[in-house]
């Protein structure tokens, strides 16, 4: 039978001219004895030895013992790199794929099981499988993640719930923190970072995430648009964010080995145990993990913890004075009567952003509102409960704030502000209010004759008051009339002063 590796044809050579039997170099070589002897034949033929196969390049010695063979029947390479670039741009594609197509177009062309097989031979001698050297420097990276096994261990009644795992390995040492949430949510994802960070008691340079929706609203190799949430608690801790691109696990090999470590180390631990709520789970996990750090390195010295201590945990930053608070943010229209939505409640903002594009940042006391400048343009409670509308007068026009203070008053406010200007005003108006079987009747006649007082003073309005009270005539429209026409005094007759000129009555009888 023919031998075409090079290593074992050098192999057999060695063993003959040592004095073996072709038996003894078969069993050696693991191949049959008819071989062992085909290749001493062919060595014999072409004065072929150890110490000059030794030298040559593999195909030289293929080419010294078969002759020709390169030529002969050897099918021609695919375009390997085509092919390598096509597998990586698109996640859906595999090699069965991709050689049933090579098929269709060379019906005579390689196998599946030798287009696997020179597929891997081509990226092997082009570096397409070698691997980086990559020295972390201290403290400098935070690679973040969530585990992809979970665990059914909390129980809720009569429910098991499963356990999301959080992960997070820091720099040099790949210390590690973990935290099980009921969820991968984003709030989640968030709070796990913010608890993370004050677990290492420090804050690194930089985030290293998956690409997944809680990090990353669209994935792309040079310029990944980051979730609005990530960003903001990004900026707080002042750390850069930098996904790992899209199929590329080297990135996060720490991470990715960490996982591997804790799902044998932790996961396994856990197994089998039960838990009555996420906070006696964590602290079990965060038990656990103090022990696992201790355990030594297997290929470097000391321990995960000996080395955080001694290399990462001085180059990380310190925390800042206020602890990140989780925000939620949402994008809306203002619609036409210029209150936003957020979880069925209804926010002003002022009315000139009408049909305007605006950002909602919720957090869990307040619900900010931001404009397309980046401006805040409204701050309000968040509300859970009550009026679903939460309106500030200053974002209404003028109009609306007039009829909502309408539509506030009773009664005693009337009676309140008519008091601001005198005790006729207060008469006029408790006046209206019971001359009608309902007071709310009076209301209109009530607001407008108070904005009389605005508009002309409180003094005239009070003086109208007083006189419409004398004559009777207790109206708005009177009132009104009292004060844009006011009563002239009457002549007075006093007698006329005596004159020299002046000539007496009865001189014209």
């Amino acid at each position: 039978m023919r031998c075409e590796d090079p290593v074992k044809i050098i192999e057999i050579l060695r063993l003959w001219e040592q004095g073996l039997s072709q038996r003894e170099i078969a069993l050696s070589v693991k191949c049959g004895k008819t071989t062992v002897g085909e290749i001493q034949r062919r060595c014999r033929e072409t004065g072929l030895g150890f110490a000059e196969a030794e030298r040559l390049t593999n195909d030289a010695i293929r080419e010294r013992l078969y002759p020709g063979l390169a030529s002969k029947g050897v099918k021609a390479e695919p375009e390997w790199n085509g092919i390598h670039t096509r597998l990586l741009q698109n996640r859906r594609l595999n090699l069965q794929y991709v050689w049933e197509e090579y098929r269709q177009t060379a019906p005579e062309g390689l196998g599946y099981s030798q287009f696997c097989r020179r597929y891997n031979l081509w990226r092997e001698r082009t570096g397409k499988e070698v691997e980086m050297a990559q020295e972390r420097e201290p403290g400098r990276e935070l690679y973040v993640d969530w585990m992809g096994d979970t665990l059914y261990c909390v129980r809720s009644g009569s429910e098991m719930i499963a356990a999301h795992f959080f992960v997070a390995t820091l720099g040099d040492s790949s210390y590690p923190y973990v935290e099980a949430f009921p969820d991968e949510g984003q709030m989640n994802w968030l709070t796990a970072h913010v608890h993370a960070l004050e677990w290492f008691g420090g804050v690194p340079r930089i985030f290293v995430p998956d690409n997944l929706k809680a990090a990353v609203n669209k994935p792309n190799r040079y310029d990944p648009k980051l979730n609005p949430a990530y960003c903001e608690l990004a900026r707080h801790y002042g750390v850069a964010v930098i996904p790992a691109r899209i199929r590329r696990p080297r990135d996060k090999s720490p991470v990715e080995s960490g996982v591997g470590w804790l799902e044998t180390w932790l996961l396994e631990w856990l197994r089998g145990q039960q838990f009555f709520s996420f906070e006696e789970l964590n602290a079990a996990i965060r038990k656990r993990l103090k022990e696992l750090v201790l355990r030594l390195f297997q290929k470097r010295a000391g321990s995960r913890a000996s080395v955080f201590e001694k290399v990462d945990k001085p180059a990380l930053r310190p925390l800042p004075a206020a602890r990140y608070e989780y925000a939620e943010f949402a994008f809306r229209r203002v619609p036409d009567n210029y209150h936003v939505e957020y979880d069925e409640f209804y926010y002003s903002v002022p009315y000139t952003l009408h049909r305007q594009q605006v950002t909602l940042r919720v957090t869990g006391s307040m619900v900010e509102v931001i404009n397309a400048n980046r401006e805040r343009v409204a701050l309000h409670p968040r509300r859970r409960s009550g009026s679903r509308y939460v309106t500030l007068p200053a974002h209404m026009p003028k109009n609306h704030q007039h009829r909502a203070e309408f539509n506030r008053r009773d009664g005693d406010s009337y009676r309140q502000w008519a008091a601001t200007a005198g005790e006729n005003t207060v008469a006029v108006i408790d006046a209206l209010l019971k001359a009608q079987h309902a007071e709310e009747s009076a209301y209109r006649s009530c607001m407008g004759l108070l904005q009389l007082g605005r508009k002309h003073g409180n003094d005239r309005l009070e003086t109208a008051c007083r006189t419409a009270r004398g004559n009777g005539r207790i109206t708005y429209a009177a009132v009104k009339q009292l004060i844009l026409n006011p009563p002239t005094p009457p002549l007075s007759h006093s007698p006329l002063p005596a004159h020299e000129n002046l000539r007496s009555p009865a001189e014209f009888m």
